[in-house]
């Protein structure tokens, strides 16, 4: 089975205002709403490809009710965890002549809720394949991808990363079996700006090394 991990989910609120105008009431010409998060994102394209997963992470509120319905109705295998207080995040994106975004900042994640993710991570079995996608919020440790790769390097489990500079440097340690950074990640994490394909092909395989 694949499994795929979102820490933060959001309903991304996607308009279209033609002339956006600050200080002034804006109408919308189009409206969107999209169930967000990387791991998310993973596990309905897969979905679409025709392979089964399961998506885990946290979800809080009307906002995480719905982000679990809409995900659900994709098709989409959910085993969220359930959050007391808070609420999922709402991402606002704005396309006009210019293009804004206004993120929010998710639930609190306990120590607790941390835990039972840990839990459903140790049930994970070889031949299975364990998708880490997007950021961590800042409530919790900077290492908790390190962990979750810690608490399965005994098995024979496939890990796929896609995270940005010290969240991916730091779980090289552990030899994931695939990452994905993008040419200016690429250049974070060795200082470097990064523009021609074979810059991105050297320092590509300064990575492997």
């Amino acid at each position: 089975m694949i499994y795929t991990v979102t820490f933060n989910p959001a309903l991304d609120y996607v308009v279209r205002v033609e002339d956006l105008t600050l200080g002034r009431v804006n109408r919308t010409t189009k409206e969107n709403v999209f169930y967000g998060g990387k791991g998310i994102n993973v596990s309905i394209l897969l979905k679409e490809l025709g392979y089964e997963s399961i998506a885990l992470g946290f979800v809080a509120g009307f906002t995480g009710m719905e982000i679990e319905a809409g995900v659900k109705a994709l098709g989409v295998h959910t085993e969220f965890i359930h959050l007391q207080e808070g609420m999922s995040r709402i991402n606002i994106k704005i396309k006009s002549k210019e293009e804004s975004e206004i993120n929010g900042q998710g639930p609190v994640i306990t120590k607790e809720a941390l835990d039972a993710l840990f839990e459903q991570i140790k049930t994970l079995e070889d031949e299975d394949v364990l998708v880490l996608a997007g950021s961590i919020p800042s409530t919790l440790p900077d290492d908790s991808y390190e962990k979750i790769m810690e608490l399965v390097q005994e098995k024979n489990i496939r890990i796929v990363v896609d995270a940005t500079k010290d969240l991916l440097h730091n779980v090289l340690k552990y030899k994931p079996f695939l990452i994905k950074p993008n040419n200016h990640e690429l250049g974070e994490l060795f200082e470097v700006t990064v523009t021609t394909d074979e810059e991105i092909i050297y320092y590509a395989k300064e990575l492997q090394k």
